[in-house]
């Protein structure tokens, strides 16, 4: 019989043997008044105690997960792990390649109303939904999308104007005669 772990447990990680100025910095950590240097503190003192990641999490509230991540941070990066960083993603991916942004123009170029749509206006809403409706993109996005795209390749979103318009044939010669 195979000894080791099976069925997807993830086996124990613990932090790394600390310095004694790390430790001080730990413990100084503890009694911060930042939540965030507490927490971080006290998961990496407590799996130097030889606490498992699951036992820590439980006992702070938190994901067993989030305390392996700020395990292997501080195995990587010491007490820097102690800094909250920003939690902006490091890079974007465009939803829109070159090629798709011309033909998402194209159908911007025409009604709504010759992809199906019941209106004849078009929103940033009704352009992402046609967008993936034609495969321009993969997953279905947000009208901000479209508008950061549009706006990435030097366009400009404006909002549709309604215009008061009748199907009437002497329509626009009523309206001449209202005016004068």
């Amino acid at each position: 019989m195979k000894s080791g772990i099976t069925g997807g447990m993830k086996p124990p990680i613990y932090v790394r043997k600390l310095t004694k100025k790390e430790k001080l910095v730990l413990r100084a950590g503890v009694r911060s008044k930042d939540p965030f240097v507490i927490r971080r503190s006290q998961v990496v003192l407590a799996s130097e105690r030889g606490e498992k990641a699951i036992d820590i999490a439980k006992v702070l509230g938190c994901d067993d997960e989030t305390v392996r991540n700020v395990i292997k941070g501080f195995n990587q990066s010491g007490i820097a792990i102690l800094k909250e960083g920003s939690r902006r993603p490091h890079t974007t991916q465009a939803a829109f390649s070159s090629e798709s942004v011309e033909q998402l123009k194209e159908i911007l170029h025409q009604s709504p109303r010759n992809f199906g749509k019941a209106t004849s206006l078009w929103t940033l809403e009704l352009a992402a939904e046609i967008s993936y409706e034609n495969e321009l993109i993969q997953e279905r996005v947000s009208g901000e999308t479209i508008r950061a795209t549009l706006k990435r390749f030097g366009m400009k979103w404006t909002r549709a104007k309604h215009w008061i318009t009748s199907p009437d044939p002497d329509y626009e010669r009523k309206k001449n005669d209202a005016t004068v």
